[in-house]
């Protein structure tokens, strides 16, 4: 919780205090659930975790009820040791980002902090993303440091495809980041 307290201010040498007794609520991410097991959304074995939140309401949405960035529950510790208790298991080959959007301007800071403690403590598990967002627009926030496989696009229903693989149409992407930091790493 930030509060704000006073403020003074000068305008042409009359001094105006300002007494300022908002409080600011720090923005937190709500979350619907956490899969403990899964095939569908990435390869391997993965964990899910499906936040709330995402405004690119497209027609025939999956998921619309995490569109609300405050259904479900709040993402506290617990929840990030729940993740972390699945990950620990060795047939767990990746955690999966879904929703919702992880990339919803509320829940970009504590996915890029959960995203980064994982490559810490798992760095052998691939953090797949699914987004609503193009690659050019989100390719430079902090979380894509930590992102290994970025399923990019809203999801158009005219252009559904049920024979692509993890993506539901076809303007979607999927871009695998750890393929282009290896390359950028042997130039």
């Amino acid at each position: 919780m930030v509060e704000l307290c006073m403020q003074i201010i000068n305008f042409k040498n009359l001094k105006i205090e300002k007494v300022c007794n908002l409080k600011i609520q720090e923005v937190n991410m709500n979350y619907i659930r956490i899969d403990d097991f899964d095939m569908l959304n990435g390869e391997g074995i993965g964990v899910v975790l499906w936040v709330a939140g995402c405004n690119h309401n497209c027609e025939e949405c999956h998921n619309p009820e995490t569109w609300d960035q405050n259904a479900g529950q709040l993402f506290t510790d617990k929840s990030k040791q729940e993740i972390f208790q699945y990950l620990n298991k060795d047939y767990i080959h990746r955690i999966t980002f879904t929703g919702g959007d992880p990339l919803f301007p509320n829940n970009r800071d504590t996915l890029t902090k959960l995203a980064k403690e994982i490559k810490e403590i798992f760095p052998d598990k691939k953090i797949w993303c699914y987004t609503g967002y193009l690659y050019e627009q989100v390719k430079d926030l902090p979380i894509m440091n930590y992102i290994d496989v970025l399923i990019d696009g809203p999801y158009v229903k005219k252009l559904r495809d049920v024979s692509l693989h993890w993506v539901g149409s076809s303007n979607q992407k999927v871009i695998k980041l750890y393929d282009q930091r290896s390359s950028e790493d042997h130039c």
